[in-house]
């Protein structure tokens, strides 16, 4: 399709959606990587399927994923959804899993479409177009430039040519215009946004050196206006501790509604994340959104006890030369904020084991103030220890 170059999307009329809106589908892409998801893939596979599940039920799955790996990712598909059924068809007579959509004969291979788009890895939040409606539900997308978080300054990988031309490729299949903003470096999970102007980031990532470090402050968030049609940026101090991303907004803070936010946190003094989520509490009670109003603000504790890297992990990754490499002993950057908004519920990340109870207390705060929404726990140490989790593997793509 058409790359925009001669206008931006605010002169234009378009405008960054809020996740919460209704979807058309959400872009995901097929795990492989062996310095992300291991030599043995099935712990990350798990998870990925029971998201593919969950998203189908209620949406269209774009799954993106190399030649190579096409009739792997067709078989693994194909299965996941047979086995749903078969389990659908062996249940008690009017008795429905209470996390199915409420759509009567629904066929899920319907909504799935598997597309032939290479990557270097599965981040389809970040490598993926963020797209753009206006009145009238007409939209577009914004291709921005893509440098694996950093570039040769503090990059993840060595190349990243195959991610930086994902968004392209896929606006050419899914047959939308998209505004090329490209040298700019911006990464989806950099970006929050309610749907009403107000775009929330972290200075600790785009004022990062290894993204855009000709531009200044000023200019970064006249670039993030311009594109994503905001009208307020929020310039959150800081992420999540040892968040590889340069500390990604998606995994310290987001969206619920309009006016209305979670926020990572701890009570935990001596945890560093304690000063970090204090630090954006304390500015966004200062703060207000693009429409003048005071933020409520929710705290979504983080797990009670770090979640590392244990040396049988250590042992299944197989790094590339360039490649960041991990340690055991390594703390993740384990956060409930970084669920997923889709039709009808919320993929909340679980991590299991002593953190069982903290799983449970995210899931039951999220249930009180999204009660119009099913939310659904995912056991995501898998997607962690890749580097990321639920938000991190997902992007949306709006109804029309």
């Amino acid at each position: 399709m058409t790359a925009i170059k001669d206008t931006t999307p605010i002169a234009d009329g378009y405008s960054m959606p809020a996740e919460f809106s209704p979807h058309d589908g959400t872009i995901m892409i097929y795990p492989t990587r062996p310095g992300s998801w291991g030599k043995d893939r099935s712990a990350a596979l798990k998870a990925f399927g029971e998201i593919y599940l969950e998203i189908l039920k209620r949406e269209n799955l774009f799954l993106l994923t190399d030649w190579g790996h096409y009739h792997e990712a067709e078989e693994f598909l194909t299965s996941l959804i047979d086995d749903y059924e078969s389990r659908n068809e062996a249940a008690e007579p009017g008795k429905s899993e209470p996390e199915t959509a409420s759509t009567d004969d629904l066929i899920l291979s319907d909504r799935l479409y598997i597309l032939p788009i290479d990557s270097d890895d599965a981040w389809a939040r970040d490598v993926g177009p963020t797209f753009l409606t206006k009145p009238g539900r007409d939209i577009r997308a914004v291709n921005w430039a893509f440098n694996a978080w950093g570039g040769k300054v503090d990059g993840l990988y060595a190349s990243w040519d195959k991610d930086d031309a994902v968004a392209e490729e896929f606006c050419e299949l899914y047959e939308t215009d998209y505004y090329d903003a490209a040298p700019f470096v911006l990464e989806g999970g950099s970006i929050h946004c309610d749907g009403e102007g107000t775009v929330m980031v972290t200075e600790s990532c785009l004022l990062s050196p290894g993204r855009n470090p000709d531009l200044t402050k000023a200019q970064i968030e006249e670039k993030l206006k311009n594109y994503l049609g905001a009208e307020k940026i929020l310039w959150l101090p800081r992420g999540i501790y040892n968040d590889e991303t340069n500390e990604h907004v998606d995994n310290v803070c987001a969206f619920i509604k309009p006016g209305e936010v979670v926020l990572a946190w701890t009570d935990n003094t001596d945890d560093p994340q304690y000063e970090m989520s204090k630090a954006d509490l304390e500015y966004l009670k200062r703060e207000t959104d693009a429409k003048g109003r005071k933020f409520k603000i929710h705290k979504l504790p983080i797990p009670d006890h770090p979640v590392t890297i244990e040396q049988n992990d250590l042992d299944n990754y197989e790094f590339e030369e360039g490649e960041d490499t991990r340690e055991a002993g390594e703390r993740l950057a384990a956060s409930y904020v970084n669920f997923y908004f889709i039709n009808g519920a919320a993929l909340v990340p679980r991590f299991g084991g002593i953190n069982a109870d903290s799983d449970r207390r995210a899931i039951d705060i999220l249930k009180d103030l999204c009660p119009d929404r099913q939310i659904i726990g995912i056991d995501a140490r898998a997607i962690l220890l890749g580097g990321g989790n639920i938000h991190c593997i997902t992007q949306q793509v709006p109804e029309i």
